[in-house]
């Protein structure tokens, strides 16, 4: 997490400018070596144009759960309405935001939108759970967006400092694992953890997807250890635009 700040003042400028992007991450099939889906990403400039990290600007709107809910909102729109064609789409969903003005079902903006997005699959990806709440909301929302033939992956699992449901882990379609398990492919006891829960997860038909690949090493790995899909900076097809 970054420890800086965005104050109040720049948080009203920045929503009243909509000085908001987005990116797009391939996620590469290992078997084909295709492109199977693209993760969109959150982005935000200042004034001056200079990129603000997106979890200052998330941890700032916690505050507001409007704010919250009106910031994500126009970023999930700008991310499917540049999304690429043809590919599957990973966008990225607190649970805290699609909560955040009380409608958890059919009348839930974020729902209606993903509904009428008919160009591609969408994946809605659940950040970590730190919390107890986090997880209870996270399952609430899993089973809304299952109710409505909408798949769901789990981020950042064996991040060092994110703590994950094993319901929610239960309940995903896609289970992807932090850049913290290449960095830590050497220790031993760790990687019998990770082959457990890939293990799982293929036994119950999800699918995994490894993160932070930026060799070729790192792919060799990556079947070594069965993943389905990989994602990170060795794959430099992304595109980018700004509002």
């Amino acid at each position: 997490m970054n420890n800086r700040q965005i104050s109040p003042l720049s948080l009203i400028e920045l929503m009243e400018s909509q000085r908001y992007g987005v990116e797009y991450q391939p996620i590469v099939d290992l078997k084909s070596k295709e492109i199977m889906a693209y993760e969109c990403l959150a982005r935000f400039t200042d004034i001056d144009n200079n990129n603000i990290p997106p979890d200052i600007i998330y941890a700032a709107l916690h505050d507001s759960s409007l704010s919250l809910f009106q910031v994500e909102y126009q970023q999930k729109l700008l991310q499917l309405n540049y999304a690429p064609m043809n590919s599957d789409i990973f966008v990225n969903l607190d649970q805290d935001s699609y909560f955040s003005i009380g409608e958890g079902n059919e009348n839930n903006p974020f729902l209606k939108l993903f509904k009428s997005f008919n160009h591609a699959n969408i994946v809605v990806e659940l950040i970590d759970n730190s919390e107890v709440n986090d997880s209870i909301k996270s399952l609430a929302m899993i089973d809304i967006l299952a109710k409505n033939r909408i798949n769901t992956a789990i981020d950042d699992v064996f991040n060092p400092l994110s703590m994950v449901s094993t319901s929610v882990i239960q309940m995903v379609d896609y289970i992807k694992l932090d850049k913290h398990v290449v960095a830590e492919k050497h220790n031993k006891h760790f990687m019998l953890l990770v082959e457990a829960l890939i293990n799982y997860a293929h036994s119950a038909g999800k699918k995994i997807i490894l993160e932070g690949i930026e060799t070729e090493s790192d792919i060799i790995f990556a079947r070594k250890i069965k993943a389905d899909y990989v994602q990170g900076f060795l794959f430099k097809k992304w595109f980018h635009y700004h509002k």
